[in-house]
């Protein structure tokens, strides 16, 4: 995909992933619009970083937990932009039992409200337009939460009902996949420990010891968390770099969910060589 003269609706744009999609697709060429609900208080920083970024731009403030709302925002989307060739369906909220402890009904609802929800009735309200424009791509955000729930060193940081909406978005991905094609690719990049997303950057990483934060990197092949940068990498090379791929799930973790157990070296063996 050529990214020049396209445009992109990036859900939970406000900071963190969100934002750096966002501008990095505006610095490729794209005009942006951004969902936020949260955080207005960074509003002027994402407002002066776009403005930068030198492409048309819209920054819409939607409650995407009501679904009747989402397709007034798509709208104004491409009345604006006058098309659409990219969702980013960044929107999720997910809960950390070492922040809110024992769960309640409220909590596990919002989890699937944002986490599960908000995405699908995005994706629906945005089809027509991806279609529409023909060469259009998909980006669904979930988390390893949906592979390793809340067991081992991530027990801490990953809620039930997060872990089960992510893992719904997964089956979500291949069903939209065949009902977007051939016109629009959907894939998704399956999170794990990043800057921002469960990782440095959070409240819950904050209330973690550093015996905690160390198990959870001694557990990662790679040895270490992930940073937002390695995100937007993935995602440009989805959008820029990978023309055949749909229906796919990239898991960027780090090797977490392999675990942090090393190969042992070949044994010798007792046949005779």
């Amino acid at each position: 995909m050529d990214l020049t003269g396209k445009a992109a609706l990036v859900l939970g744009g406000i900071k963190g992933i969100g934002k750096a999609v966002a501008l990095a697709l505006a610095k490729a060429g794209t005009a942006v619009a951004v969902n936020y609900f949260d955080w207005q208080e960074e509003l002027e920083n994402l407002r002066g970083a776009l403005a930068a970024a030198g492409r048309d731009f819209l920054i819409l403030k939607t409650d995407l937990r009501q679904a009747e709302d989402i397709p007034l925002m798509t709208q104004a989307v491409v009345e604006r932009l006058g098309r659409l060739d990219i969702l980013i369906n960044n929107i999720e909220r997910g809960g950390w039992p070492v922040v809110h402890g024992p769960y309640v009904r409220e909590q596990w609802d919002l989890e699937m409200e944002t986490t599960l929800r908000a995405k699908r009735w995005a994706f629906a309200a945005a089809l027509p337009h991806l279609k529409a424009a023909g060469d259009g791509a998909v980006i669904n955000f979930s988390s390893i939460a949906g592979l390793v729930g809340r067991a081992g060193p991530a027990g801490l940081v990953f809620n039930d009902g997060y872990a089960a909406a992510s893992r719904a978005v997964s089956l979500l991905t291949e069903s939209w996949a065949r009902e977007a094609a051939p016109e629009v690719r959907v894939n998704e990049i399956m999170l794990g420990f990043v800057d921002t997303r469960h990782g440095p950057g959070t409240r819950g990483w904050g209330l973690l010891s550093d015996v905690e934060k160390q198990a959870i990197c001694d557990h990662t092949l790679l040895g270490r968390t992930g940073s937002i940068e390695d995100v937007v990498k993935a995602v440009m090379f989805i959008l820029r770099d990978a023309p055949f791929m749909t229906g796919s799930v990239l898991r960027l973790d780090g090797g977490y969910v392999l675990g942090g157990e090393k190969m042992q070296p070949m044994p010798k063996g007792v046949l005779p060589g």
